[in-house]
C-alpha cells in the first residue's frame, strides 16, 4: 500500500522556511508538556480528588500553549485547505461534552471530562500546525521516542530493584512519588507481580509498549544513521521484556492484530525487515525473560545488589546483541532486499502475501506457546496467563457483560448521553451481576455513553475522516518516511485498537498520544484546496477569536479548579494529622467555594458536622450537613457516599422514616449492593416493629411489605447468579447474610408467614453459638419451627449448650400473638 521508503530516495529539504525563536520556544514547551504528563499516573481520570489536580493543570497548560500559538500565527493563519478545517472541527469535541453537562448524571465527573477533551482539542490544534513544519516534525518525533524509551527504562529500573533511583529522577515534578518511590510502578495482584511503570495499571502499560514496539521497529528500518539504527535496535528487547512482565493477555492478543494491520501499509522489503527484526528481538527476549522475571520477583521482596547487576546484565547483554544484529541487517541485508524486491512493489496485491503468511505464523506461535510444552521456556506466571487465553476465561466473559450493560445505558441516554463519567455513576443501576468496574473496558462504548449518539457521530466523523484522508494520501504519495506520517499512524492505531478491550483512554496521557498521532496524520493527509470564501478575514479571525476566547475561559476555569483541588487535598491531608475541626473546615470551605457540590469535600465536611453534633447536640451542625448534602445530591444523584451521609443525617434527627425513604427510593440505583439492601431491610423491620408497638397496623404492614420486597429482590438476585457461566466471577458478595436473614425472618414471622420465616432464618445460621447474633437467629428459627409443631433438635441442643436461658426465650416468642 505504501511507496518505497528505504534506500537513497530523494529527500525533500526540511529547511524550506526559517523557524522563529518564539516558535521553537513553543515547541520546547510542548515537549516539556509531553514529558511532564506521563509521570502524573499518566493523567489517570480516577474520579477522585487524588487524581484531579494534574488534569486541571494539563488543561491549563493546553490553554496557555493554544494562546501562544494564536499569538504567533494569527497574521499568517489561513483557511485554504481541508486540513485547516480539521482544526476547526476539533473544537466540537469539547463542545459535545459541554452539551452533555446539561443532562449529566454526575456534574463533577462530567466537568473533569470536559477539561480532558478541551486539552485534547488544544493538543490537536497545536500539533497540527507545528507538525506541518518538517524540522519541527522531526524534533517532536525524536522527543516522543526519547520520552517513550525513558518510560520503558523507568519501568525496568523499578522492576530490577532501582525504585529509589527511579523515584529520584522524577520525584521533583511528580506527585506520585512517595517516600522516594513511584507508587505501584511494580504491583502485585491475583496474577502475581506485574510491571505497570508510570500507569499503575499493567494493561494500559501493555498498550503503550505495543505502540512503541512498532514505532521502534519503524524508526529502526527508516534510520539512515548508524547511531539511530543501534539505538532503536537496542530498545526492542527492553520493550518486549517489559510487555511480557505486564502479564497482560489483552496486550499479547492485540499485538499480532495491530502488527498484521500495520504490515498492510508496507512494501514487501519493509515487511520482511519488520518480521526479521521483531523475530530476532522476540526470541532473544524470550530467552532472558525467565531469569529477569525471577530476579525482579526476588528484588521486589528484598534488594540485593548482586541480583540487580545480574538482572541488568541479562537485559543489557541481550539488548547489545540485538542492536548489533539490527545494525548488520540494516547495513547489509536491507539494501539487498530492497534491490531484489523493488520490482514487486509495483505488482498488485504483493503487499498482502506476507500479512496473510503472518496470520499463519502467529497462529503457529500461539499454538506452540499455549498448546505444547514449548511454553515451559516462559516464567510460570506468564505461562499461566497464556494458558488462560480463551473465550471462556472470566475476564472475557466479564467484558462481554460490561458491553451488554453499556448498551442498556445508551438506550436510556441516547442523544446527548449521560455526561462524562456516566458509566461510573450509573453502572450499578444497569449491571447484570455485582461486579465492580468504574470503566466499560471499551473506549468507544464509554464515549457513546458519555456524549450520546450526537457526540459519538462528531467524534467518529473526526477520526474516520483523518484516517480516510491519510490512507488515501499515503497510497498515492512517494515520500520518504520522515514525511509520510506513518510514525503517528502507528501510535494512534495501536492505542485505539487496544482500547477496544480496555480503558487506556481513561489515562489522558494515552489520549494525548492519540490526538498527537491524529494531528501528525492530518498534517500530511491528502488535503485539497478550499474555495476562496473560506479564507476571508472574517472567518479566519473569527476562528482564531473563538480559539482565543475558549482558551481564556479554560484558563480561568482551570485556575479556579486547581485552587479548589489544592484546598481539598490539603483538607484530606489534615484529616489524617489534625484534630482541629476549624482548621479542617477552613480548607473544605475553600474547596467548596467554587465547587459547592464536589462529592468528596461534601462528604468530609458533612461527616465532620455530624460528628460534632454527636458531641455537642448543637443543631446548627446538622443543618449545615443537610444543606451541603441536598445541594450536592442535585448534581450527584447517584453518589452512594452522599446518600449514605443523608441516611446518617436522618437517623441522627430521629427521622427514621425519611432514612428508610432514601434507602427505598434509591434501591434500584444499587441493585447488587448487599449492604444497601441489608440497610433497607433492617430499617423496614425497625420501623415496622415500632409501628407494632404503637398499635399502628397500617404502618406496620407498609413497612413490613417494603422489607419483604427488598428481601425478595435479594433472593431473586441469588438465584440469578446461579445462571452465570461457571468461568465467570460474580463480583462482590451477594447473598442472604445473617443480618438479612434475621430481620427478614422476623418480618415474616410477625406477618404470619411462619414456615417462610423458618426457611429464611435457617439461611443465616452458623456453627458459632458463642456469637450473640447467631444465637438470636437460632432463637427465632426454633420459635418458628415450634410455632408450627416442628423442631430442629441438633440446633436446639447446640443453642442450649451455649446458653441454657435460651429455652425460655424461645417459649416467650412462641407465646406472643402478632
Amino acid at each position: 500500500m505504501s511507496k518505497p521508503v528505504y534506500g537513497k530516495t530523494a529527500v525533500q529539504s526540511r529547511n524550506v522556511a526559517k523557524i522563529s525563536g518564539s516558535l521553537w520556544a513553543l515547541v520546547v514547551g510542548f515537549i516539556l508538556f509531553l514529558f511532564w504528563t506521563p509521570f502524573q499516573v499518566g493523567l489517570f481520570n480516577g474520579q477522585l480528588v487524588d487524581f484531579e489536580k494534574p488534569i486541571y493543570i494539563s488543561a491549563l497548560l493546553g490553554a496557555l500553549m493554544l494562546l501562544v500559538w494564536v499569538g504567533l500565527d494569527f497574521k499568517k493563519f489561513k483557511l485554504d485547505e481541508q486540513r485547516d478545517l480539521i482544526g476547526l472541527f476539533a473544537v466540537f469535541l469539547p463542545i459535545t461534552y459541554a452539551l452533555s453537562l446539561f443532562v449529566a448524571v454526575s456534574h463533577y465527573m462530567a466537568m473533569n471530562m470536559f477539561f480532558i477533551q478541551s486539552m485534547y482539542a488544544a493538543v490537536f490544534i497545536i500539533a497540527l500546525y507545528l507538525l506541518k513544519k518538517k524540522q519541527v516534525n522531526v524534533v517532536i518525533e525524536n522527543a516522543v521516542l526519547a520520552i517513550a524509551y525513558f518510560i520503558v527504562g523507568f519501568g525496568l529500573l523499578n522492576w530490577l530493584g532501582g525504585g529509589k533511583l527511579a523515584g529520584s529522577l522524577v520525584g521533583w515534578f511528580s506527585n506520585t512519588v512517595r517516600n522516594g518511590i513511584y507508587l505501584d510502578a511494580v504491583m502485585t495482584d491475583s496474577n502475581g507481580l506485574r510491571l505497570t511503570s508510570i500507569f499503575q495499571y499493567a494493561n494500559t502499560y501493555a498498550a503503550f509498549l505495543m505502540a512503541f514496539l512498532f514505532v521502534a521497529v519503524f524508526a529502526l528500518v527508516r534510520s539512515r544513521k548508524w547511531y539511530g539504527t543501534l539505538t532503536h535496535s537496542f530498545m526492542l528487547v527492553p520493550i518486549i521484556v517489559s510487555l511480557l512482565l505486564t502479564l497482560s493477555r489483552g496486550g499479547l492478543v492485540m499485538l499480532p492484530v495491530v502488527f498484521i494491520l500495520l504490515l498492510l501499509f508496507l512494501k514487501p522489503a519493509q515487511q520482511i525487515l519488520w518480521i526479521i527484526h521483531l523475530g530476532i528481538a522476540g526470541v532473544i527476549s524470550l530467552v532472558i525473560t525467565n531469569p529477569v522475571t525471577n530476579i525482579g520477583i526476588e528484588l521486589n521482596t528484598a534488594f540485593s545488589s548482586s541480583a540487580a547487576l545480574k538482572g541488568w546484565g541479562y537485559l543489557l547483554g541481550a539488548s547489545v546483541v540485538v542492536a548489533g544484529l539490527g545494525w548488520a541487517i540494516q547495513r547489509f541485508a536491507a539494501p539487498w532486499l530492497q534491490e531484489k524486491l523493488g520490482s514487486w512493489s509495483s505488482r498488485k496485491w504483493t503487499g498482502l502475501w506476507l500479512p496473510l503468511g503472518s496470520v499463519v505464523l502467529v497462529g503457529l506461535i500461539a499454538f506452540l506457546l499455549i498448546g505444547t510444552s514449548a511454553k515451559s521456556i516462559l516464567p510460570n506466571n506468564i505461562e499461566t496467563r497464556l494458558e488462560n487465553i480463551n473465550f471462556k476465561q472470566h475476564s472475557v466473559l466479564e467484558r462481554f457483560t460490561f458491553y451488554k450493560d453499556a448498551v442498556k445505558v445508551v438506550k436510556d441516554y441516547p442523544i446527548l448521553g449521560a455526561g462524562g463519567g456516566g458509566w461510573s455513576a450509573l453502572y450499578e443501576h444497569y449491571q447484570n451481576n455485582p461486579y465492580t468496574s468504574r470503566q466499560v473496558h471499551n473506549f468507544f462504548l464509554q464515549f457513546l455513553i458519555e456524549v450520546g449518539i450526537l457526540g459519538f457521530i462528531v467524534f467518529m466523523g473526526f477520526i474516520l475522516y483523518i484516517f480516510y484522508k491519510y490512507i488515501r494520501g499515503y497510497v498515492r504519495r512517494d515520500k520518504d518516511e520522515f514525511n509520510n506520517g506513518f510514525f503517528y499512524l502507528i501510535i494512534t492505531l495501536s492505542i485505539l485498537i487496544h482500547s477496544l478491550l480496555d480503558f487506556n483512554m481513561s489515562y489522558a496521557f494515552m489520549g494525548i498520544l492519540v490526538f498527537l498521532g491524529l494531528a501528525g496524520m492530518a498534517a500530511v493527509m491528502d488535503s485539497k484546496p478550499l474555495r476562496r470564501n473560506w479564507n476571508k478575514a472574517g472567518l479566519r479571525l473569527g476562528y482564531l477569536a473563538v480559539i482565543a476566547l475558549g482558551s481564556l475561559f479554560l484558563l480561568f476555569l482551570s485556575v479556579t479548579y486547581i485552587s479548589s483541588s489544592n484546598a481539598a487535598v490539603s483538607a484530606k491531608r489534615l484529616m489524617g494529622v489534625s484534630q482541629s475541626y476549624e482548621e479542617i473546615k477552613a480548607s473544605l470551605t475553600k474547596a467548596l467555594r467554587n465547587r459547592p457540590t464536589h462529592p468528596e469535600s461534601v462528604v468530609y465536611l458533612s461527616s465532620m458536622d455530624q460528628q460534632i453534633y454527636n458531641q455537642t447536640q448543637d443543631e446548627q451542625y446538622l443543618d449545615e450537613s443537610f444543606s451541603l448534602l441536598t445541594r450536592a445530591l442535585k448534581d450527584e444523584p447517584y453518589n452512594k457516599n452522599l446518600l449514605n451521609q443523608l441516611i446518617s443525617y436522618y437517623n441522627l434527627k430521629g427521622q427514621k422514616d425519611l432514612a428508610l425513604a432514601v434507602y427505598q427510593d434509591n434501591a434500584d440505583k444499587f441493585n447488587w449492593d448487599i449492604i444497601w439492601y441489608s440497610g433497607l431491610i433492617s430499617s423496614s423491620f425497625e420501623l415496622g416493629q415500632d409501628a407494632y408497638n404503637q398499635k399502628d397496623k397500617a404502618k406496620e404492614q407498609e413497612y413490613f411489605k417494603t422489607g419483604l420486597a427488598a428481601y425478595d429482590h435479594v433472593v431473586a438476585g441469588v438465584e440469578h447468579l446461579k445462571t452465570l457461566p461457571p468461568e465467570q466471577m460474580q463480583g462482590r458478595p451477594f447473598s442472604v447474610t445473617p443480618e438479612i436473614a434475621l430481620n427478614a425472618g422476623k418480618i415474616q414471622y410477625m406477618s404470619g408467614q411462619i414456615e417462610a420465616a423458618a426457611e429464611t432464618l435457617k439461611l443465616g445460621l452458623s456453627q458459632d453459638y458463642t456469637d450473640p447474633n447467631n444465637r438470636e437467629i437460632a432463637r427465632w428459627y426454633l420459635a418458628a419451627l415450634k410455632k408450627n409443631g416442628g423442631q430442629d433438635q441438633a440446633v436446639y441442643d447446640q443453642l442450649i449448650a451455649a446458653e441454657p436461658t435460651e429455652a425460655g426465650q424461645i417459649d416467650k416468642i412462641v407465646a406472643i400473638q402478632f
